[in-house]
């Protein structure tokens, strides 16, 4: 005779499982090409994240800007900086565990609006989420969204910089998810943190090389947690900006580069750059930054000095916020 044995789970242990962290790694801009595209030809897809990737895999979300169309089509378009990324190069992202991607930038229609789509189409073939860029409006304001532990977590790319307005989404209009208006954006906003637990915006804005933000996007940072943002990121300069408290909700102006190539013109500090860590519990959103610096294209965690030397950058350039000795980020009490 079988006997069945049901295991008992007590309250104060489900208390304990609905309270676990759920625990987001954030990072910045990640190219595929260049550079990066050579060593990835020398040494496989997966060396740019091999030093990060056990880090990020933890995640229960991990999350980053891909700074790149990804595809074989299309006609480069006239600018300093096109690029293009071959579709195997995405592999390197599923083994480091990114679970998802902004694609509202201005290099997602550098080879046009058929290259655009391709790269949706090998997403989705590798698994990987993606917001910010679509077939049309709809779709390009669409937010990867996740249910972790029971939580809604929803995640939107857009850009406040972008070639022309040939590459704003419409419609019925291939293109990005544009910010250089508050619709319909905000709005999307709106929706999200009407049916999700956690809304976070990812967005692409300010100057390239710049330590501090411009005025509009700390303007446009407050209408967006106005809207029911919990959390506010940003890349573009290519290195490190500040953060802000605005109604006690973080704003990252900048996580810099996370994957890419040097740049000639921001020198030295386009290689240092961080990974926001996030943790949601009972409610209640701390964040903690990891130091990270790129070497050969790929982001290497450093020693105790490059650490202590990029949280004192980053308590300079802050507005409101205190980084401690460990990476944990607090809102100033004043």
């Amino acid at each position: 005779m079988l006997s069945l044995i049901v295991p008992v789970t007590s309250a104060s242990s489900a208390a304990s499982l609905s309270s676990d962290p759920i625990k987001l790694a954030f990072a910045g801009d990640i190219l595929l090409d260049g550079f990066v595209g050579d060593q990835i030809s020398k040494y496989g897809v997966n060396f740019p994240f091999v030093k990060v990737a056990p880090t990020l895999q933890k995640a229960d979300i991990a999350f980053a800007n891909l700074e790149t169309p990804v595809s074989i089509r299309g006609k480069a378009a006239e600018k300093t900086f096109a690029f293009r990324s071959k579709p195997a190069t995405l592999g390197g992202l599923t083994y480091a565990g990114i679970d998802g991607v902004s694609l509202a930038n201005n290099h997602i229609l550098d080879y046009g609006k058929d290259a655009m789509l391709d790269t949706l189409i090998h997403l989705d073939r590798n698994k990987i989420g993606h917001t910010g860029a679509g077939k049309d409006e709809d779709e390009a304001f669409k937010p990867y969204t996740k249910t972790v532990k029971g939580k809604k977590i929803a995640i939107l790319g857009v850009s406040r910089v972008l070639s022309n307005p040939s590459w704003y989404a419409g419609k019925n209009k291939p293109g990005a998810a544009s910010a250089y208006t508050s619709q319909p954006m905000l709005s999307a906003i709106q929706k999200m943190s009407k049916e999700n637990d956690f809304t976070i915006v990812y967005i692409h804005w300010n100057e390239e090389f710049k330590d501090f933000p411009e005025k509009y996007a700390r303007t446009l940072a407050k209408q967006m947690i106005d809207s029911g943002a919990d959390l506010i990121l940003g890349a573009h300069s290519h290195c490190l900006m500040g953060i802000e408290y605005y109604k006690h909700k973080p704003i990252y102006y900048s996580l810099g580069n996370f994957v890419f190539n040097r740049s000639t013109r921001g020198g030295e500090k386009t290689l240092n750059s961080m990974l926001l860590n996030v943790e949601i519990k009972d409610s209640k959103m701390t964040s903690k930054i990891t130091p990270v610096k790129i070497i050969g294209g790929q982001p290497n965690f450093m020693d105790d000095s490059y650490n202590r030397k990029t949280i004192k950058l980053l308590n300079t350039l802050s507005f409101n916020a205190n980084i401690d000795a460990n990476g944990r980020v607090t809102e100033k009490q004043l």
